[in-house]
């Protein structure tokens, strides 16, 4: 008798591990269409327009990724791609359709974007318990998106032509649109979960150890990172500020790779076999843990698509140093995570006020 209830207790396992496997390889067939929807709708109406190409070439460029990670098995990193495609294609569909809004001004500006905005703000509560925290932090991130780009859209309309705010709207748009696709997306999770909190402590000292960063030359030659860098945080600390932890911390994450990337040496021959070593060892190491490591996974995914391009060609010189940097800052930063925040630094002497004027997610 005990011996057929074990057998039971297997087979039971085995169809649960069967399922979430068959789970996992419809979600992947699940984003596969979706951006072959996006792919064809692009064919049948292009993006035309003044000043619209480079967006033409990047939304074609993000939908080849998806592709290519779903080719190599990186799920997440398929994700990340294509909610870069959401965002553009939308983005530039929005703007190159401005008849109404040159014709019609403010007014028919405002009413598209109020009906925006009651589509953005529908999909404010989802149920995470049983996704994996990579899928919630994608989602978590484009909504938290959303909005900004909304009211930074509303912004250039009124301070330029209302035409001028059609591309953030339009941004804004996809954004939600593709989190509310990851919201329809059933993928396996590991039994134990992530212990998400609140990162607060981390990200202040980040924004200081980037404030004390920002000086000539590196902040004139390295302009670009800098956006990159504090956007990343502002996000972050938005999304925390929401207690939207998993998409605070995915963009925690960034934003030190980000920070690590100011510094980060070149690779040598030498280097660049030992990162692969060390990808394999941390590859290991998570497909071996029963905790949900999706976020680390995601990160993972990037290094080895950064270091191993699907169609044969050589990675460049930042690819090989930022895969580096993912496991040299991200992944203990990752870990760092997991322990109960450090406290939270007060400021000592007198208070300083500093205005900075800058785009949001650029």
């Amino acid at each position: 008798m005990r011996n057929r209830f074990k057998l039971i207790l297997h087979i039971l396992a085995l169809l649960g591990i069967l399922a979430a496997a068959a789970t996992g390889e419809d979600a992947s067939s699940l984003i596969r269409h979706e951006a072959g929807r996006l792919e064809q709708s692009f064919k049948d109406k292009p993006i035309n327009g003044p000043d619209l190409e480079q967006i033409n070439t990047m939304a074609s460029g993000s939908l080849k990724d998806v592709t290519a990670a779903l080719n190599a098995g990186h799920v997440y990193l398929a994700l990340e791609k294509l909610a870069q495609a959401f965002d553009l294609i939308e983005g530039g569909r929005a703007a190159a359709d401005s008849a109404a809004v040159v014709n019609g001004g403010l007014p028919a500006y405002d009413a598209q974007w109020n009906d925006a905005k009651l589509k953005l703000t529908d999909a404010s509560k989802r149920n995470w318990s049983h996704a994996p925290a990579a899928l919630q932090a994608l989602s978590e991130a484009a909504q938290g998106r959303s909005l900004p780009l909304l009211e930074g859209g509303r912004g250039f309309a009124t301070a330029t032509e209302p035409k001028d705010g059609l591309l953030y709207l339009g941004e804004a748009q996809g954004e939600a649109e593709f989190a509310r696709f990851c919201a329809s997306l059933s993928l396996p999770r590991k039994s134990a979960s992530f212990p998400l909190r609140s990162l607060s402590p981390e990200l202040q000292i980040l924004q200081q150890k980037t404030n004390a960063a920002f000086q000539p030359p590196k902040s004139i030659e390295l302009h670009s990172r800098f956006i990159a860098l504090n956007s990343a945080i502002k996000l972050s600390q938005e999304l925390n500020s929401r207690k939207f932890y998993a998409g605070a911390l995915y963009q925690y994450l960034e934003a030190v790779r980000h920070y690590a990337m100011l510094d980060a040496p070149p690779l040598d021959a030498a280097r660049q076999s030992a990162l692969k070593d060390s990808l394999a060892a941390a590859e290991k190491k998570l497909t071996a843990s029963n905790r949900d490591d999706s976020i680390a996974q995601l990160f993972l995914e990037r290094a080895a698509s950064q270091i191993a391009h699907t169609d044969g060609s050589a990675p460049s010189a930042d690819e090989w140093r930022s895969a580096q940097v993912i496991v040299d800052q991200v992944l203990p930063a990752y870990v760092a995570a997991e322990k109960p925040a450090p406290p939270v630094q007060k400021p000592s002497g007198h208070p300083v006020t500093i205005t900075l004027v800058r785009w949001p997610y650029t």
